[in-house]
């Protein structure tokens, strides 16, 4: 998809993101899911993963691909959250979605995914967005339902032993697909 120029929404700035921001887009990942600084926010994972939950070369990939798009969502020029977004056919796949720990809880991801979808559905003409989220987070897949996304029951396997996605403190966790229909 071709870059699209920064769309303003009131105080926030959402546009793609360039090389420029891969360091402060890890530390932004990171801040909202691992270690003490997560546990600030409510989506942390710091009690089912350890270690690193992406790093600079995964950034920099979705950055770079031709079908992705990584979402820069800045307040006053200062990233406060982001979302990939990667096309795949009649569907798009919505990913890497962070949100600074501090500012959980007050709108903001709502926020993030509507214009998220927004995006897709008049962007790639896409009827379905996916998504996979750790089954055992039930209090994130009801916050994704709330949203209308259903889950599906089709589970992928964790990357155990793959400490690229983290260190895993449990031994049950798997992906589940999450879908919602993009009304037109």
């Amino acid at each position: 998809m071709d870059t699209a120029p920064p769309r303003d929404t009131g105080e926030l700035t959402f546009r793609d993101a360039t090389e420029a921001d891969i360091p402060a887009l890890v530390e932004l990942i990171e801040s909202a899911y691992r270690g003490d600084s997560s546990r600030t926010g409510w989506t942390s994972e710091a009690d089912l993963l350890q270690g690193q939950r992406t790093d600079p070369q995964g950034v920099r990939e979705v950055v770079e691909s031709p079908e992705s798009r990584l979402l820069v969502v800045e307040r006053d020029g200062v990233p406060v959250a982001c979302c990939q977004l990667e096309h795949r056919g009649e569907a798009a796949y919505f990913g890497m979605f962070a949100v600074r720990p501090a500012l959980q809880g007050a709108g903001l991801g709502k926020v993030v995914i509507a214009e998220a979808e927004r995006i897709v559905r008049e962007g790639w003409g896409v009827t379905e967005m996916h998504m996979t989220v750790i089954s055992v987070r039930e209090e994130l897949v009801a916050w994704y339902e709330r949203r209308g996304y259903r889950r599906t029951g089709r589970m992928f396997p964790f990357p155990y032993g793959d400490e690229r996605f983290g260190i895993p403190q449990r031994e049950d966790l798997a992906f589940e697909l999450l879908v919602k229909t993009l009304d037109a």
